[in-house]
């Protein structure tokens, strides 16, 4: 299934596109009457259709000269202003500008209430106007920065450049990073990513999160909601919550709900990048202990730790939702990745959600 806003590429606000597979059922989600064989209730909108498939079709056909031809002449303000007009300094490179969104992404607390930490990396970062949005999933959250980017650079010719960061710091009293859930170290840093529709070190090939939110009681237990951060117990204990949880559902329960939510994941995305495992040079993967590592990743998916990020991540520690970004980095910066070669960035978060994105290297 495959749907579009009209009022994304210039068309009437009130009509969209709807493509459904040959040979797939389809049975409208609002009572329907005599009009369009059930399809759809109400007769069709012909004017408002009309002017979506022109939009539609102007879009497909002159978005990126358009989007070029916009380029070109920020390309002559910047020469001619800089020419003519004295005591004038152009700001910002000429090539790689200021990106057209900024996304921040965090696991812990950053020091202030009711606070738009995105707008505080905006400021000190990039500067600009672009949105600069907070995007929360756990550890998860840096991948699912990098799937809302992919999407929305990819609706208009006109959005070019996204800056993905992430930030963590795990400190007391609220956080002790040796405890508070076992089987992983917290770390402090930072990462960041530009996903681009220009030239770069990688392709992204394909990218897949999914979600199981049967799980989110597993960060929660039988705890009350409390009525301010840290009210329950300090410092947080995952741990706690965890085993209130397996009581209540099983551990049989959860852990095959845990596997079966990433392997569709990886198979959705490596599909999606017509390849395979075996196919796959190196992989990133969460920054987790040794145990977790080998019950989550290494047994499951066949994956050798020779062939991932691991032997630098189990001396850095868990960066929250920065493991992936500093991973790849890390990669590319030892000269294991080479052209050619492909990489799978793996992720997984509470709530729960999965995440894998395949990277071809150019």
């Amino acid at each position: 299934m495959l749907t579009g806003w009209a009022g994304a590429y210039g068309g009437p606000v009130s009509s969209g596109v709807l493509v459904i597979k040959k040979g797939v059922r389809w049975r409208a989600p609002f009572p329907t009457d005599d009009y369009q064989a059930g399809r759809w209730p109400g007769p069709p909108d012909v004017p408002a259709v009309h002017a979506g498939a022109v939009a539609l079709d102007g879009w497909l056909r002159l978005g990126r000269a358009v989007g070029d031809r916009q380029r070109a002449l920020v390309d002559r303000l910047r020469s001619e202003i800089a020419a003519r007009v004295p005591d004038v300094d152009v700001a910002g490179d000429p090539v790689h500008r200021l990106p057209h969104l900024l996304t921040f992404s965090a696991l812990y607390y950053h020091g202030h209430d009711m606070w738009a930490p995105a707008s505080y990396v905006h400021r000190e970062t990039v500067g600009g106007s672009c949105p600069a949005v907070e995007v929360r999933q756990t550890s998860n959250g840096g991948m699912a920065a990098l799937d809302l980017a992919a999407a929305y650079l990819t609706v208009s010719a006109n959005r070019q450049t996204a800056l993905l960061t992430c930030g963590d710091r795990f400190c007391p009293p609220g956080f002790d990073r040796w405890r508070s859930d076992p089987g992983t170290v917290f770390a402090d840093g930072g990462a960041a990513l530009v996903l681009s529709r220009h030239g770069g070190f990688a392709r992204l090939r394909s990218l897949v999160v999914g979600g199981d939110s049967e799980l989110e009681g597993m960060h929660r237990g039988d705890d009350p909601f409390g009525p301010a951060p840290l009210s329950l117990r300090t410092p947080i204990d995952v741990h706690h919550t965890t085993r209130a949880f397996l009581r209540s559902a099983g551990a049989s329960y959860a852990l095959t709900r845990m596997a079966t939510g990433q392997a569709q994941v990886v198979k959705l995305a490596l599909a999606e990048a017509d390849t395979d495992l075996p196919a796959i040079d190196w992989y990133v993967l969460p920054n987790f202990g040794r145990r977790r590592m080998e019950s989550n990743f290494f047994r499951p998916l066949g994956v050798d730790p020779d062939r991932t990020a691991w032997d630098w991540g189990r001396g850095v520690g868990h960066l929250g939702a920065g493991d992936q970004f500093a991973g790849l980095a890390h990669l590319l910066d030892s000269g294991r990745l080479r052209p050619g070669q492909r990489c799978a960035m793996i992720g997984v978060g509470g709530g729960f959600s999965w995440s894998c994105a395949v990277l071809e290297m150019v």
